[in-house]
């Protein structure tokens, strides 16, 4: 065998391997669905979540990459209390499954002040944190198959999602791990226009029997985003107790009179 003939061997041998890499399974919806559930942790193992505590660190915006701690407090059904620390204050946004508040110390806003509309509804469309596959018929999700595409080089099944209110989104899970790798996210306007968002999860790890990201990076297409806004999870805690209270909204604080006594 010549150099040649050898060399072109080679290059047959690499790309039909490549091919078949990059060729995925022909699954159905529901079959990319169970093996992803079950890449997860399976079915049970998510069921059995009631609470869910996750702290960490996320971006600040911005030029100076600065990180903030952060604690997100999850439990059924569709409770979430996300604390973030900011100069040395907590900022609070909190969602009791019906109607949300938050807390801007940083803003000199020490009473709590409901959600607007567009935070409602951002709120009531947030999934569980089991994910939007876990239980989809349940919740009035339809998925279906929209083809493959590569993410980042990677095969991966494209899925698209709509909720029971209508809203449409694409999903992507690897071909070979079938964890989800991208998310298509609430669309941003910038500069008065329309910016498609993209959700890339990182880093899978076991915690407690639950496969889950220990990374997310948003990127804003379009954009001259110098780098993704990541947010990092640092601690993982599962059916830790949460009483209801800390879902509440708390009393406006008592303002003392001008020129009255503090007892």
């Amino acid at each position: 065998m010549t150099r040649t003939s050898l060399l072109a061997s080679c290059v047959l041998a690499l790309t039909t391997a490549t091919a078949a890499v990059a060729a995925p399974a022909n699954l159905s919806a529901e079959q990319i669905i169970d093996k992803n559930i079950a890449a997860r942790g399976g079915l049970a193992a998510w069921r059995g979540v009631k609470t869910l505590t996750v702290e960490g660190q996320l971006d600040a915006g911005g030029t100076t990459n600065h990180q903030l701690p952060y604690v997100l407090k999850q439990k059924r059904p569709h409770k979430s209390r996300l604390e973030i620390v900011f100069k040395d204050q907590t900022s609070v946004q909190v969602y009791d499954g019906t109607q949300g508040w938050k807390l801007r110390p940083f803003l000199n806003r020490n009473d709590a002040e409901s959600f607007t509309p567009a935070e409602a509804k951002a709120a009531a469309a947030a999934d569980e944190f089991d994910g939007p596959l876990v239980d989809y018929v349940a919740k009035g999700t339809q998925v279906t198959l929209a083809g493959t595409e590569p993410v980042e080089g990677h095969p991966a099944y494209k899925l698209l999602l709509t909720r029971h209110d209508g809203e449409k989104r694409a999903l992507w899970i690897d071909a070979g791990t079938f964890l989800e790798v991208k998310m298509q996210g609430e669309p941003r306007k910038i500069d008065a226009k329309p910016h498609n968002v993209a959700i890339y999860f990182r880093e899978y790890k076991n915690e407690h029997g639950l496969v889950v990201p220990h990374l997310q990076e948003t990127v804003v297409e379009g954009t001259k985003q110098a780098q993704p806004y990541r947010m990092t999870v640092t601690k993982f805690a599962v059916n830790e107790s949460l009483d209801d209270t800390l879902f509440q909204k708390p009393q406006p604080a008592m303002v003392a009179a001008p020129g009255a006594k503090k007892p």
